[in-house]
């Protein structure tokens, strides 16, 4: 159910096969023990094993257990490394035996990887079946960094084919579900990773992000996150099916079941030494904050606003920080749709020719529809769809959106650079450099979660999170809050036309017969906001992350 056949049906029975003879070898059933390690944070198994209290071996058992029951609920795991696992488990408690000391900060935390990272001996697929049967030869730098501090990899997760879409399908490893409704996505790319954190089938995992891959499927699943700025993490081994493109960065961090956990990864990883030069040697930094802090906040980023459910964990969370003292002012951020307009153009400028090379024979996934087929229609075709939005939609913006991608030449590539650092310039006027805003408390996105097979029609919504990646500043995801029908209801403040949004966008997601924002279905799933700060600032996000925790 989980799977459809391609011409390479044959590659994806074999690795189907293999992860199943793996999972069903596992006893899942736990025992009251088990369950304390699945419920421990990851910073805890470090300290109850160190103590001599708990055994690396003892923690991953129950790992491995709880990983086969979210796979079978969610279908979140791509390869299985339990075996390898076990062998680096007992190496340690071994050590520990021996010496009476961890190994570093990791110490048998047992950690999930993004399907993209290499571990030597396993595929990284990213869900292509050209890709499969090809095992990785060494370890990602980022992944070799968990080993050496002690870290238990032990299972990989499932991404969206090409991990440019925001559900997780692919024709491979088939659709991953939501942990908490199997009719919604978990999210993409990073979403076998969020979802099997959401279950307790890892402690601590690691994922990527071009255009919110790190924080809207936290989000969706309920559990926390960092998106560091370009050059904090190493991204070395991590694989991507446009490994040159640099129009906009692609960053590595940590998706984990607490805020202790991030801070424990940053501290352990920032400044780490990475062969391949792209991480700065710039090691974690305790962020001393102010008693009083300053937040910028805003429900509408004047392209999509706010569902009811998304500016309810907005407003709600300014509420509580006002409570504790803290200073919030509303404001609207700029650029939020031009960043938008950019990220397409850059990321369509050979119209995806490049990202799709690696398909073969399998079938596109539908998720990606929007943007290759809009890139890839000729010119007169866009501007036509174009002047029907802004003539007969009013909407401009929507618009613009359309024709901004295509393919471009190196003249009109360069243009399209030139404003993306203007988007970086007239936000940071605003934002300020120095004392304006502490950090920004956004929306994740204008909707809660989406149900599968939404992100073919409404891939847009991506532009709440591509305004941090076009900035390329840090920036956190926790829940605040969970949908609730009756607080949560459409009102006339979106079943009216009000503000300056793109018309075309909400009267699909608000306003017509069958809008996309339903919230019955959707009760009781978490509702997250992203705490956003200033460059080289990501250890003042997660100390206010810790506050807006606290509040």
């Amino acid at each position: 159910m989980f799977f459809s056949a391609t011409g390479n049906k044959a590659t994806i029975d074999s690795k189907i096969q293999q992860r199943s003879e793996k999972l069903a070898s596992v006893d899942v059933n736990l025992s009251s023990e088990q369950d304390a390690y699945l419920k421990a944070t990851a910073s805890e198994i470090v300290s109850f094993i160190a103590e001599g209290q708990w055994t690396a071996s003892a923690v991953l058992e129950a790992y491995i257990k709880r990983s086969v029951q979210a796979q079978e609920a969610t279908n979140c795991v791509t390869e299985i490394m339990f075996d390898e696992a076990r062998l680096r488990a007992k190496e340690l408690d071994e050590e520990f035996a021996s010496t009476g000391r961890i190994r570093g900060p990791f110490h048998g935390i047992p950690f999930s990887l993004k399907d993209q990272f290499d571990y030597k001996g396993y595929d990284s697929t990213l869900g292509f079946t050209e890709w499969a049967n090809k095992p990785a030869t060494e370890h990602a730098t980022l992944v070799a960094q968990i080993i050496d501090a002690g870290g238990i990899p032990f299972v990989k997760t499932n991404v969206p084919q090409t991990m440019f879409a925001f559900e997780c399908n692919n024709p491979l490893w088939g659709r991953s579900l939501n942990p908490y409704n199997a009719a919604y996505t978990c999210g993409g790319s990073s979403g076998g990773e969020s979802a099997l954190l959401a279950l307790d089938g890892s402690a601590l995992g690691i994922g990527s992000d071009i255009g919110g891959s790190l924080r809207m499927p936290p989000a969706y699943c309920g559990v926390y996150s960092l998106k560091p700025g370009s050059g904090r993490i190493s991204i070395g081994g991590a694989q991507d099916p446009s490994p040159t493109f640099e129009g906009i960065h692609i960053v590595t961090g940590p998706i984990a079941r607490s805020l202790t956990d991030l801070h424990l990864f940053c501290r352990t990883i920032f400044g780490l030494a990475d062969p391949t030069g792209g991480a700065v040697p710039l090691p974690y930094r305790d962020a001393r904050l102010p008693a009083k802090l300053k937040f910028g906040y805003y429900t509408s980023d004047e392209f999509i606003k706010a569902s009811p459910a998304n500016k309810r964990a907005v407003l709600e969370t300014v509420d509580a920080l006002r409570k504790k003292g803290h200073e919030c002012v509303e404001f609207t951020p700029p650029g939020a749709h031009e960043a938008l307009v950019v990220f397409l153009a850059l990321t369509s400028a050979d119209s995806y020719k490049k990202m799709l090379s690696h398909l073969g024979p399998d079938p596109m996934d539908a998720s990606l529809t929007l943007a290759v087929y809009g890139a890839r229609a000729p010119r007169f075709l866009t501007a036509l769809a174009g002047w029907v939005l802004k003539t007969f939609f009013g909407d401009p913006k929507a618009a613009e959106v359309i024709t901004s991608a295509g393919s471009k030449s190196y003249l009109e590539y360069s243009d399209w650079v030139g404003r993306r650092q203007q988007v970086v310039l007239d936000f940071r006027k605003k934002f300020g450099t120095n004392t304006v805003f502490d950090g920004i408390i956004a929306p994740v996105q204008a909707m809660p979660q989406l149900p599968h097979g939404a992100t073919v029609s409404f891939s847009p919504l991506a532009a709440a999170t591509v305004l941090y990646n076009v900035l390329d500043v840090p920036a956190g995801v926790l829940p605040v809050t969970r949908v609730d029908p009756e607080k949560d209801a459409l009102t006339e403040e979106w079943t009216k036309r009000q503000g300056e949004g793109s018309r075309f966008m909400e009267d699909q997601i608000f306003r017509n017969n069958k809008p996309l924002y339903d919230v019955a279905p959707m009760k009781g799933m978490p509702v997250a906001i992203q705490v956003v700060g200033k460059r080289w600032e990501e250890e003042k996000v997660l100390a206010m992350m810790d506050v807006v925790d606290d509040a």
